[in-house]
Formats: C-alpha cells, structure tokens, sequence
C-alpha cells in the first residue's frame, strides 16, 4: 500500500527548528527553497547543490520545492515579466539537473498569505495564527486608507472596523500591520518598509479582473509547463490563502472552477496543484472531497491543516483533527488516490499550534516545532488506520 510522503517544511540554515528536530519528528524529506535568493533571480547548480547537500547530510531529502517566488511583473504582465519568466523556466530547469522534481508556487497578488493575529491564545494555552474580519477592514480602510476601499465592504462593517480600530493600543495597532505585512515574500518585505510602498504595490493592480488575472496566470502556464515537462518536474500551484479577496485584489485559485479552468487550459500532468486543505477549507462552499476527486491524478503535494470558521468569515487554525475540515475523509479519498496511482504523494503537517517549551522560543509563524510534530503523528495515525481497515 501506498503510503504519505512524510514532509517537513524548513526554512533553511537560519531557520530555529532544525532539519535534526524535523527527523526526530518523523519526517523523511524536507520542502524548503532557496530564500537568500531574491524574487526574480535564477536559482544556480551551484545553490542549489548546496542546499540539497545540507540537507542529505542530515540524512534527509530534499523532496519539494516551496517556493519558486512569481515576481509581481509576472502576474501584472509589466515592466520585466519576460526576463523574469525567463529566469523561472532555467531555475525549474536547474532543480531538475540536481534531482528536486517537484515545485510548488502561487498566483496570489501582493501577499502570500495574510492572517491579522500571529499569536492567539487558545482555551487550552497553546497559540495559533487568526485571521481576523474586523482587524482586516481595519487596517485596509483606517490604516492603509486604500483608495477605493469604501465599495469593498458594508457601511456597517466599516463602523465595527473603525470601533475596533479605536480600541487598540499603539503597539496593538504597530503589531497588526506587522502581522499583515508579515504575509509579503521575504524579498519584498525587505523592500516594503511603509505603508506607502505597501500601497504602492496594492495599486499595480488598480482596475485588474480576476479573468485578467487568471489570463495573466495562463500564459505564464503556457511558457513554464512545456520547459517543466521536458525536465520531468511536476508544478503545484497552491491556492489562495485565504480564498477569497483581500486589498480589493483579484484572487483566482479559490476554489474547485478556478482549478478546473487552470488544468483544462493547460492539459499536462506537468500543470499540477498543491491541495491544501487549510486553504480550500476556510470556504465553506469548497467540497474537498469532491475536489480530490476531481483532480486526483494532477495533486502533486499536500498541506493538511484545518481551520475554524467565525460568522463573520473571521477563521483561526485549529488542531489538525478538529477543525472544519473532515480530515478523516480528506485522508481517506488521498489513500485512494495513491492506490489508484500507485504512487505515494508528499504531506506535510501545514501549520501548528505553538504548544509547550516552544511558547517560550521564537519561531516562524505556523511553523513551531512542537505543534507540527503532533500535527504529523496524528495524520500519520490517521493515514495508518485508514489502510489497516481497507
């Protein structure tokens, strides 16, 4: 029987859970990219070899690449984008050279991810990421005064933000745009160090449709897929987080349509997607099963986190097990799907509640040593109780 390729997502050398701590907690490869490169650059042999030569040296794999970065040229189709789709296809092309065969990327304008509450305190003690709707109106009204934010949201959600806002301590207030910011790639972030460039990059998208951004993503798809197929490498495009609009941005990987419309476009298995179910699970319209089902033979790598929903469309990360999302079937269809394949697909516990000693340490945010180790060992339990009943 196949079985999860057991993943550990780690952020290089500098990164405070090390690829020892990774082992200890059952993984056997790593997902990790380069990310001492800056967006646009092309990942050289030469790197690339070194960091995969730190990692065997641990006695692990590089198995996943999580992120080759999508400069913003790219998805605005301005300025650079050639060189930078240039620069993209001989990175894929080296990974290949070197043996790393799977790469993940997105398609999501400005920020990778955004949550509003990097450290909040659950009942038990222990801390998860949030996404708050109110702390969200907030800063992107109040804060960031982005133009045109008045047609984005209600007149009442608008007054419980400003309420809110209001509340809050001018650290309370620093800390949220640090929480939001947070969500910018790392080269960029480095480059947006105020409110105005922040906007700035917001308003590259002034006017932009999600078909123009999804055309945007098609025809970069059109150039990539081909150099990826010859080079054996499988792409996994991970959906938005969360799925739906934020900064009045187009978002164009939400949901099951939004897949279909990609792979039907795009018709190789080279053309893949990154199923995260923490991603695809904060909507509740998304039907995960169903998805799988769908594009079972195209899911090249796997994120299981769940999530819990608010009335408000607010949502914070729960334990892997008792969220929203019926990991139990989730995992369930996956086992199929690897049987059905007759090959094993990397998961890696997406996220964790930073629990015990690490409460105390400093550590990336979703990314606590601790928590992710629990999060593996139940959905490696859970996988195994799966077959053992088939």
């Amino acid at each position: 029987m196949k079985k999860f390729r057991q993943s550990w997502r780690w952020y290089g050398p500098d990164d405070p859970v090390s690829l020892s701590d990774a082992k200890q907690a059952g993984a056997t490869e790593i997902v990790t990219a380069l990310h001492h490169i800056p967006m646009g650059e092309i990942w050289t042999v030469r790197e690339i070899e070194k960091r995969k030569a730190e990692i065997e040296d641990a006695g692990l794999v590089w198995g996943v690449v999580e992120s080759i970065p999508v400069h913003e040229d790219i998805k605005t189709r301005s300025n650079n984008f050639q060189t930078y789709i240039n620069a993209y296809k001989e990175s894929i092309r080296n990974l290949a050279q070197v043996g790393v065969k799977i790469v993940t990327y997105n398609f999501m304008p400005v920020v990778d991810w955004t949550r509003t509450d990097l450290h909040f305190q659950l009942a038990d003690g222990s801390k998860a990421l949030r996404f708050g709707t109110k702390a969200m109106i907030a800063f992107d009204a109040f804060i960031l005064k982005r133009n045109g934010v008045e047609n984005d949201y209600s007149a009442q959600q608008l007054e419980d933000a400003k309420t809110y806002l209001a509340d809050l301590t001018e650290e309370e207030e620093a800390t949220l745009i640090r929480n939001i910011t947070a969500g910018l790639p790392g080269s960029m972030a480095a480059k947006t160090n105020s409110l105005d460039s922040f906007r700035a990059l917001v308003e590259n998208y002034k006017g932009m449709e999600a078909a123009t951004l999804r055309e945007h993503l098609l025809l970069f798809l059109d150039e990539i897929v081909p150099v990826a197929e010859v080079s054996s490498v499988r792409l996994a495009i991970h959906p938005d987080d969360p799925p739906f609009s934020l900064f009045g941005l187009p978002r164009v990987v939400s949901k099951q349509e939004d897949v279909k419309a990609i792979f039907d476009r795009v018709d190789s298995i080279a053309n893949g997607l990154c199923f995260c179910t923490g991603s695809f699970g904060v909507s509740p319209t998304n039907d995960l099963v169903s998805m799988l089902k769908e594009f079972g033979p195209r899911i090249h790598f796997v994120h299981l986190r769940a999530t819990k929903r608010e009335e408000d469309g607010s949502f914070y990360e729960a334990q892997h097990l008792n969220g929203d999302v019926d990991m139990y079937a989730v995992v369930k269809e996956l086992v199929n799907i690897q049987q059905t394949r007759n090959e094993s697909i990397p998961m890696r516990p997406d996220h964790g509640h930073v629990i015990l000693s690490d409460l105390d340490k400093k550590t990336n945010p979703g990314y606590s040593g601790i928590g992710r180790l629990k999060g593996l060992a139940e959905l490696r339990g859970l996988e195994l109780g799966i077959i053992k009943s088939m």
